[in-house]
C-alpha cells in the first residue's frame, strides 16, 4: 500500500474556498479529502507531493481567504475499504442512481454502478452533479462523445447510457483510466479508453463533448475542443465557480460559442454552449 500524506487545512472563511481548494488539490495529485467544521483534511501519496506544487496553488495567493496547513504522514490504510464505509448512494432528480456494487438498487431510470477508488467523478461533488442534470436533457442518440478528464467515466458511461454513439474517454491520470475501463465493464458499455490531455487529440471529430474539469484548463483547452467539435455540436462544462463564468465565456466567444443554458448549484456551475 501506499504511504500518504495527510494535510490539515484550515480556511477563513470556509464557503466558498473549501471546494475551491479541493478542485486545486485534485489536480496536484491529492485524490481524497474529509470536510471538517474550520477547513478540510486532504491526502495524498507521499511519492506523488511535490511541495513547490502546493505552496503555487492560486487560492493560496488570493488576499479574499487566509489559509494555513500543517501534514503528516499517515500509517497505512486500505483507502477501498475506507471509502466504502463513507460512500452512499446518489440520486439525481430522481432520474439517476450512482452507486456502488454493495449499494441495493433504487430502481431509478437510469443506473451507474462504480468503483471510484481514487477517480474523481462520484457525483457527490456538485460539479459532477451539474453535467448529470444538464445531460438529462440533451439528445445523445448515436452522437459521437468525447469526456475529457473523465476521472471514472461517470459522464461517459451515463452518455452511452441515453444512447451515445462512439464515445471516447480520456483523462491525463493513469489510476482513472485504469479504473474507466473497470467502471465500463461494469455497466456494460464500451468506451475507447485513453491517457493523455486535450494536446493528444487529433482530426476525430464529435457532436458532444464534456468537459468537467477547472478553470485554468478549460480556458487553455477550449479552442482545442472546438476544432474537433462538430458545426451544430454541443460543448458542456463544469468545473466552474460562479466568478469563473465571465472569463470562460470570454473564451467560447472568441471560439463562436453560443451560451445556452447555464445551471448553478450551490457555488458550481455548468455552462451548455454550441457552435
Amino acid at each position: 500500500m501506499n504511504t500518504y500524506l495527510e494535510f490539515n487545512f484550515k480556511i477563513s472563511p470556509l464557503q466558498p474556498w473549501n471546494e475551491i481548494l479541493m478542485a486545486e488539490l485534485i489536480e496536484i495529485g491529492f485524490d481524497s479529502f474529509t470536510e471538517e467544521y474550520d477547513g478540510i483534511l486532504a491526502y495524498i501519496p507521499q511519492a506523488d507531493y511535490v511541495a513547490d506544487d502546493l505552496k503555487k496553488l492560486p487560492i493560496l495567493l488570493n488576499e479574499a481567504v487566509t489559509i494555513s496547513y500543517t501534514h503528516k504522514e499517515m500509517p497505512n490504510i486500505n483507502w477501498n475499504e475506507e471509502w466504502e464505509k463513507n460512500f452512499s448512494p446518489i440520486n439525481i432528480e430522481n432520474k439517476v442512481s450512482i452507486r456502488a456494487e454493495f449499494h441495493e438498487n433504487q430502481n431509478l431510470p437510469h443506473e451507474i454502478i462504480i468503483q471510484p477508488k481514487m477517480s474523481f467523478g462520484t457525483g457527490h461533488h456538485a460539479t459532477t452533479y451539474l453535467m448529470i442534470q444538464q445531460m438529462l436533457d440533451m439528445d445523445f442518440a448515436n452522437k459521437k462523445v468525447l469526456d475529457m478528464g473523465c476521472g471514472t467515466s461517470v459522464l461517459a458511461i451515463f452518455a452511452k447510457q441515453r444512447g451515445a454513439g462512439h464515445t471516447v474517454a480520456i483523462d491525463i491520470d493513469e489510476w482513472s483510466v485504469e479504473n474507466s475501463v473497470e467502471n465500463a465493464q461494469r455497466n456494460k458499455v464500451e468506451l475507447e479508453i485513453s491517457q493523455g490531455t486535450a494536446e493528444n487529440l487529433g482530426s476525430e471529430k464529435f457532436d458532444i463533448i464534456l468537459a468537467n474539469i477547472n478553470r485554468n484548463i478549460l480556458i487553455s483547452d477550449i479552442p482545442t475542443y472546438v476544432s474537433v467539435l462538430n458545426d451544430g455540436g454541443k460543448l458542456l462544462l463544469s468545473g466552474l465557480c460562479f466568478f469563473d463564468v465571465d472569463d470562460i465565456l470570454e473564451v467560447c466567444q472568441k471560439e463562436k460559442l453560443t451560451l445556452k443554458k447555464k445551471i448553478q448549484r450551490e457555488e458550481w456551475v455548468s455552462l451548455l454552449l454550441e457552435k
